[in-house]
């Protein structure tokens, strides 16, 4: 997955000239459990994420997250890509917003690239390695609702 951290700066390009708009941004308990996740930087090259006792609890249970999908690879259908707080189109790396949280999502059936959002269900899986290279949040075997 280390296409991941290179997608967030190729994107830095796209979103420069965009504007937030609060409005965009998708605010729910669920978004609330994902962003409570820290991290600790090690040597300036490793990034491991810090889970809270509250996101544990879901662990490899179903989860359900509305998002914009931010695509990993080309292709109107898509079924691996980051879900997002905010669209693709509003600057991830302006002012004092920073980064949004994202979710990588597996899909078992692809979905049509939308500007809108979508509803995603699947199962949530953490992961402790190095979140430079591996989004530490998964929705896998997942499915648009």
């Amino acid at each position: 997955m280390k296409q991941f951290l290179p997608l967030l700066f190729v994107l830095t390009g796209f979103a420069a000239k965009a504007q937030h708009d609060p409005n965009d941004q998708i605010i729910s308990a669920n978004w609330e459990v994902i962003g409570s996740v820290n991290f600790k930087i090690v040597k300036n090259k490793e990034m491991f994420p810090v889970f809270t006792s509250e996101i544990k609890k879901h662990a490899d249970k179903p989860f359900e997250l509305e998002g914009y999908i931010v695509p990993i690879k080309d292709g109107m259908k898509q079924t691996k890509f980051m879900l997002s707080t905010l669209p693709i189109n509003q600057c991830y790396f302006c002012g004092k917003n920073g980064v949004p949280v994202m979710v990588l999502v597996e899909l078992a059936e692809p979905v049509k690239f939308t500007y809108q959002t979508i509803t995603i269900k699947g199962i949530l899986k953490l992961s402790n390695a190095n979140a430079m290279d591996t989004p530490p949040i998964s929705l896998i075997n997942g499915k648009s609702i």
